[in-house]
């Protein structure tokens, strides 16, 4: 395998006309409900703490474990490192900065990650990393 093939590395950016603490809190709450490629939402646990988990309780001791906080600055910085939505052997990173910007937050995203990367993750990751940060901006804005 090349490495290009083994890694995954997105940015992407969105300007929020709201407070950064504002950002934030969506930005959490945004975290916390996610539309899963099936169209299904998906509920997850984000624990506001460093070493805090990231994932989906789908009750009876089971679930999916997305990832764990790295770091936690509200209102400016959240890093997770852990799996996210992949379910095999993969290391990823994801930071969330807010910067304040003329009139609102800049959200900076940037999800790397290292493994066995499926296709179909690495074709839909921008598409649902978009879309997320689509759903912040909005209960941002209300």
């Amino acid at each position: 395998m090349k490495l290009d093939e083994l890694t995954l590395d997105v940015s992407q950016e969105i300007e929020i006309k709201a407070a950064p603490g504002t950002v934030f809190r969506s930005m959490i709450a945004g975290l916390s409900h996610i539309m899963g490629g099936d169209g299904i939402a998906m509920d997850l646990t984000l624990e506001e703490w460093p070493g805090g988990r990231w994932f989906r309780d789908l009750g009876n001791g089971q679930g999916h474990l997305w990832g764990f906080v790295q770091v936690i600055k509200p209102p400016t910085l959240l890093e997770i490192t852990g799996p996210m939505f992949m379910s095999y052997p993969v290391a990823g990173h994801l930071a969330l900065r807010l910067t304040p910007i003329a009139g609102g937050t800049l959200v900076a995203l940037r999800h790397r990650a290292l493994g066995m990367i499926d296709d179909k993750h690495r074709e839909g990751v921008n598409d649902g990393w978009r879309q997320i940060l689509e759903q912040i901006k909005q209960a941002a804005e209300k």
